[in-house]
């Protein structure tokens, strides 16, 4: 059981690098359907993993330049409450520890189906709207201060309750908020941002009791080197070729989980 934990983790760890897909697409269902795990371990031990694996991106495009730093205030404005009441919201219910509640299981099955139609559309919502306004001095308008906390209180409840969202579905919304900003440098963001956001969802999770610390760090084992091996093999591998097949299987996925 270990070794195939650790190379579930060297796979989820090969996708990213490969596609750059968020973790937490892949490995909540993995450790749900493949090793029968509850559904609240596998978010709160997702969440843990997640935080591990950002923070070391996080580091890289800090130290590139690569982040904006007023846009990770406004999004954390609104996921950092967001997350505090979503475990307060679960606390209430009594859903924590070893348990798969269908809220849990809808809930993830519908943010799959949503994570896997943005990354399908990310590439022409990019080509559409990410060219560079003439200048990125221009004011932006103030609504869209506004609605980067509100984007950042939604996906702070949906990271926190599935673990899903901050990934392909975090990029679009940025895409579609700052069109004249650098694809690299709103990916950046978007990875930082979500380091604080998935450290708080999963600590609050873990108080629940839904943390299951050896499995987190077996699967680090095995998708530190995944994702080392994901970013070299990018160079040869034609992203759009693995994307639509990642996002099918993410469907697919999401559709059982919803129809249970």
């Amino acid at each position: 059981m270990i070794l195939l934990t650790v190379f579930s983790g060297f796979c989820v760890g090969l996708l990213v690098g490969l596609t750059g897909v968020g973790g937490g697409s892949l490995m909540t269902p993995i450790l749900i359907l493949l090793f029968g795990r509850h559904a609240t371990i596998a978010v709160g031990t997702d969440l843990i993993y997640a935080t591990a694996t950002k923070s070391v991106g996080g580091l890289v495009h800090g130290f590139r330049g690569n982040v904006d730093w007023p846009i990770v205030a406004r999004l954390a404005a609104g996921s950092l409450p967001a997350t505090v009441l979503t475990i307060l919201a679960l606390h209430a219910l009594g859903i924590g520890g070893h348990s798969s509640p269908r809220l849990l299981t809808l809930s993830l099955g519908f943010a799959l189906v949503a994570s896997a139609t943005a990354m399908l559309l990310l590439r022409r919502i990019i080509a559409r709207f990410a060219p560079p306004r003439p200048s990125l001095d221009e004011a932006e308008p103030r609504w869209v201060g506004a609605a980067t906390i509100a984007a950042g209180f939604v996906l702070g409840a949906m990271v926190t309750l599935t673990s899903v969202g901050a990934g392909a579905l975090g990029m679009t919304i940025l895409v579609l908020l700052y069109p004249g900003h650098p694809v690299p440098r709103l990916v950046g963001t978007d990875i930082v941002y979500s380091v604080p956001q998935t450290l708080l969802a999963g600590l609050g999770q873990w108080l629940l009791g839904a943390v299951d610390w050896w499995l987190m760090a077996t699967l680090l084992v095995g998708s530190i080197p995944g994702i080392l091996a994901g970013s070299w093999l990018s160079g040869f591998i034609p992203e759009r070729v693995l994307r639509p097949i990642l996002a099918t299987t993410l469907i697919v996925t999401g559709v059982k989980l919803i129809w249970g």
